[in-house]
């Protein structure tokens, strides 16, 4: 939403500055989930563990984003961006206290190694952090680009946002639920 907000108000190259500093600090999360994926392999007791705690998580969540997070009032605040490295800076920030991706980020190399399309060594941990990086900097590419058509619309509103947030993220703790029952 960010990346977005910041390419319509202050222009595409701001944005896309915004999305390099997110990326940069997502370099270093996915390098992180990765290892901590390696790890998980090597002791899959702990997985069961991680699966409870996400499930509650991923409810807190669901529950905060369809009840709780109210639509922000918009205000007419004129904001005056001298400097394209404050952008950067504000995209590595925010990247940097969104924890989200490293958990996602290491249920995919699971994923990936269980299939055995990912070998946990140096060249398949590298693979995997320029993907992932390379995909994240394509979604927000991508993301400011579709915001710009659909600016105008409702969908776009920060309330119908948080519903399809709070929707997503319920049918994933909904899936965490089944798994864990399957399981017992």
């Amino acid at each position: 939403m960010t990346a977005a907000k910041i390419s319509l108000k202050e222009g595409y190259t701001r944005g896309l500055v915004f999305a390099l500093g997110a990326c940069f600090i997502i370099i270093f999360q996915v390098l992180v989930a990765t290892i901590f994926a390696r790890y998980l392999s090597n002791h899959p007791d702990v997985i069961d563990v991680l699966r409870f705690i996400a499930l509650v998580i991923f409810f807190g969540v669901s529950f905060y984003f369809l009840f709780i997070a109210k639509a922000v009032e918009k205000q007419n605040t004129v904001t005056d961006v001298r400097s394209k490295t404050k952008r950067f800076f504000h995209g590595m920030f925010l990247s940097s206290i969104n924890m989200f991706p490293v958990p996602f980020q290491a249920y995919m190399a699971i994923t990936l190694a269980s299939f055995g399309i990912l070998k946990f060594d140096n060249f398949g941990i590298g693979g995997f952090v320029c993907g992932s990086v390379s995909g994240a900097f394509g979604a927000l590419y991508i993301y400011m680009h579709f915001f710009d058509k659909i600016k105008d619309r409702k969908i776009a509103s920060q309330k119908s946002m948080n519903y399809l947030i709070g929707a997503i993220t319920g049918i994933v703790a909904i899936i965490t639920l089944i798994n864990i029952l399957n399981d017992l």
